[in-house]
């Protein structure tokens, strides 16, 4: 194992987290994980890696793992909000050379502008609580990299996955509902287009921007240009399964009104309804080995293989499938008195 570079991941082991320390391992890097090892281990992590074990969210716990270990990058996907992100800059402002917050492009306004959006669109969402704490949590980060120098580069992934997450509103239970024939929700009339980006894509573009100074204060949005419309998503889902999935198009206000307290309602209105296409100039100007190749299309093919070999751990979760039969009930109630007027 090269000790040319060392890279510290907090995380580890979800989707993009793997994805980046596998590619940091590949590229002969010195990578070490910190988590609390509660992990279902859904992703195994290559031999060469190093595993410590500490909470992020108590920094006692974080420099009795570390000791006085020190490191060329830091990236930590384990950070949300301003009190966390003020946390870190005092953990690590001594402890490493370049740190990468991982944010969201979800904290991009809306609507949206035209054309695709850019790292230079305003950075506001409050329509979520998770996106209002991203926007904070970036604030704070970028006034210690103005105020003190912490070597801080934003990256913003959008809706990424792995072969080991249904990337849906509903996650699994949608993919059991379609193969059941039962019909899935799909809200507004379908048409919006949202950009999906494989995790091993991602991975390759930020990577590439560790250790590179001319990257500190910056912001990043790391997608693929892989972008479907939710009804051709749900078509290449069924296509894949050799089913023709039953789409239930549901007003996006009258899902949010109907069922207020789960949890994609909030998130329909503040992202999932609004149509995501994002300019990639830049993080191809500092990356130019970042190409992403897959597309949703194509992976659905190895998602579906990966539910198969795992029944257990991809199973699609009664609540979640609870949602949907309750509002394809209401939507039909609603109809039916409409229409008997």
């Amino acid at each position: 194992m090269s000790d040319y570079f060392r890279a510290l991941f907090v995380g580890g082991t979800g989707a993009i987290s793997n994805s980046c320390v596998k590619e940091a391992a590949a590229q002969g890097m010195h990578v070490t994980v910190l988590n609390r090892g509660r992990s279902s281990n859904l992703r195994s992590l290559p031999e060469s890696v190093e595993v410590l074990h500490g909470d992020i969210t108590d920094p006692a716990s974080v420099e009795a793992a570390l000791g006085d270990r020190r490191f060329d990058a830091v990236v930590n996907f384990l950070c949300y909000g301003a009190d966390d992100a003020a946390q870190n800059v005092t953990l690590f402002a001594g402890r490493t050379k370049h740190y990468v917050h991982i944010s969201s492009a979800s904290v991009y306004h809306r609507p949206l502008p035209k054309g695709p959006v850019s790292e230079s669109t305003y950075a506001h969402n409050p329509e979520h609580g998770y996106m209002r704490d991203k926007v904070e949590a970036e604030k704070v980060f970028l006034a210690a990299f103005a105020e003190q120098g912490f070597p801080v580069t934003i990256v913003r992934p959008a809706h990424t996955y792995d072969e080991a997450i249904a990337p849906l509103a509903g996650g699994w239970a949608v993919i059991d509902r379609i193969e059941r024939g039962e019909p899935v929700v799909v809200q507004g009339d379908g048409t919006s287009l949202w950009t999906y980006t494989h995790a091993a894509d991602l991975a390759v573009g930020l990577v590439g921007l560790l250790g590179r100074p001319s990257a500190f204060g910056e912001a990043f949005h790391i997608t693929s240009n892989d972008t479907l419309s939710w009804n051709q998503i749900y078509l290449a889902i069924g296509h894949a399964m050799g089913v023709e999935p039953t789409i239930l198009h549901i007003p996006t206000d009258f899902i949010m009104v109907a069922e207020p307290d789960w949890f994609w309602s909030g998130l329909l209105d503040g992202d999932l309804s609004h149509s995501e296409i994002f300019d990639t100039t830049k993080i191809r100007n500092y990356v130019p080995g970042f190409n992403p190749t897959r597309v949703f299309e194509r992976e659905i093919y190895k998602i579906l293989a990966w539910r198969k070999a795992h029944p257990g751990l991809a199973k699609g979760a009664a609540e979640e499938d609870a949602v949907y039969t309750r509002l394809a009930e209401k939507y039909g109630q609603a109809m039916a008195v409409f229409a008997a007027r």
